[in-house]
């Protein structure tokens, strides 16, 4: 779970920081280096931020398929009250 958080919010900081130390360190690639590093950073927060939305989804469809099987078991949704018999 370490390695995760690592690589979803470590490496993004890094890069992030590498390219402000680029940018004022100064040198003939200032601000080529600071636009990759953190050209780079924000692609990667991008691509996870995507990547747990499409995760999302997943767990919805799961959530309906349960509900579902408790509507056919009970007759009733989850989130309601039993029939009055």
């Amino acid at each position: 779970m370490v390695l995760l958080a690592f690589l979803r919010y470590g490496v993004p900081l890094i890069l992030f920081v590498a390219g402000w130390v680029l940018l004022f360190a100064g040198g003939d690639i200032a601000l080529e280096g600071w636009a990759l590093c953190v050209g780079a950073a924000l692609a990667l927060v991008t691509w996870n931020a995507l990547f747990r939305i499409g995760f999302s989804g997943d767990k919805e469809r799961q959530d309906e398929e349960d509900a579902r099987r408790f509507l056919a078991k009970h007759g009733h949704w989850p989130d309601e009250p039993p029939p009055k018999r």
